[in-house]
């Protein structure tokens, strides 16, 4: 591990699906099994605009009713799981690996979502990433998930980091680039692996547009 300049960016906060991991249609494929099983029908526009939002609060703002939303998130959260378990989610090229470089040059690494925990472990486990970051974080870990502040915020109290100057955040959707420069992030960087697209990423916020996380580490080093 590398001594980093005083001033240098110290904390990588990355988004999960879309960013690190390929998600090949997975969230909408899981929302419409959960809409066919609640017995309503799948609102995929609205889904695709609200990529990278807490799911609670996409289920909230779909349905009004709260005990209506949290059934409709814990069957999306089953769904999610059983493609998962299907053997449906695969890391993004060149992710694990930038994870590592950036970890070897001293950087701390933290993997956010708009998932619940359960979720995120089942991602975490099948892909073999248990250990991959310094730490994982989901909304209810922060208390509020995108594209409010509080994942990035949390990741810096938990990691000790003494500057949001010296964060870098990564992410596929308007809503990480939203989340990223609301927290004051250094580096607000979207990559098109995802979602939503450059011109989108840029209006929400975007500092930085890189082809894949991979771009990452080197973007950094330059900063």
């Amino acid at each position: 591990m590398t001594q980093l300049p005083e001033r240098a960016i110290n904390l990588i906060v990355l988004d999960m699906a879309g960013t690190t991991v390929a998600d090949g249609g997975l969230v909408e494929q899981a929302f419409t099994r959960a809409a066919e099983r609640l017995g309503v029908e799948p609102d995929l526009e609205y889904v695709r605009a609200t990529m990278g939002e807490s799911k609670i609060s996409v289920f909230r703002a779909l349905f009004g009713d709260e005990d209506f939303a949290q059934r409709a998130n814990t069957e999306f959260e089953r769904a999610y799981a059983e493609l998962v378990d299907g053997g449906r989610i695969t890391a993004l090229p060149g992710a694990a690996e930038a994870i590592a470089e950036l970890r070897a040059e001293g950087r701390k690494v933290v993997l956010t979502t708009g998932f619940a925990r359960v979720t995120q472990d089942a991602i975490l486990d099948a892909l073999g990433w248990r250990d991959i970051a310094d730490l994982t974080l989901c909304p209810a870990d922060a208390g509020r998930g995108r594209p409010y502040p509080d994942l990035v915020l949390t990741a810096l109290l938990r990691t000790g980091t003494d500057d949001v100057r010296r964060i870098a955040v990564a992410g596929d959707t308007s809503y990480d680039m939203l989340t990223g420069a609301r927290s004051g992030a250094g580096i607000v960087a979207g990559v098109l692996t995802g979602a939503h697209d450059e011109p989108r990423l840029t209006a929400a916020g975007a500092t930085h547009v890189l082809g894949s996380v991979a771009e990452l580490p080197a973007l950094v080093r330059g900063f």
